[in-house]
């Protein structure tokens, strides 16, 4: 397959739902890296979306619980893809992506930067896949899907 493809190798984040329940979220860097990830979003549609670049976990504890009280308490897991964000929940947005990421392009100092929605790309939020801006350039957060 992966000749077929020019070399690239696919990596499907949780997969078989065997990480369901373990609060873990990553953040995908956009780069051209040959590895390009995907993770089943967008509510109960179950869509999977895909994105080359590079993995950076997000830790702590109940990382998605904002995330969860807009996609699945607000929107009841209907997902959101080309939304007309009405503003109070577009500053929600904007706050519950706003985690921490510690990384280094040149491999010395990687201080702690936090994220911040691209909003330039609302047309392609939907739950557990949010676009955002990194220390790196753009990228997209990831989470469990609620189905």
């Amino acid at each position: 397959m992966a000749d077929a493809d020019g070399g690239k190798r696919y990596i499907f984040l949780d997969p078989d739902g065997t990480g369901s329940g373990q609060g873990w979220m990553f953040v995908i860097v956009a780069a051209p890296t040959g590895v390009i990830y995907q993770n089943q979003a967008g509510g109960f549609r179950c869509a999977q979306y895909q994105q080359e670049g590079y993995l950076v976990p997000v830790f702590g504890r109940d990382l998605d619980d904002d995330l969860k009280g807009i996609f699945v308490r607000e929107l009841k897991g209907q997902g959101s893809r080309r939304m007309d964000w009405p503003a109070d929940l577009l500053d929600r947005l904007r706050i519950a992506v706003a985690f921490y990421i510690s990384v280094s392009t040149d491999g010395d100092d990687a201080f702690p930067t936090p994220l911040a929605l691209d909003e330039s790309r609302l047309s392609e939020v939907d739950e557990a896949w949010v676009p955002v801006v990194t220390p790196d350039g753009p990228g997209i957060l990831v989470w469990e899907n609620c189905d």
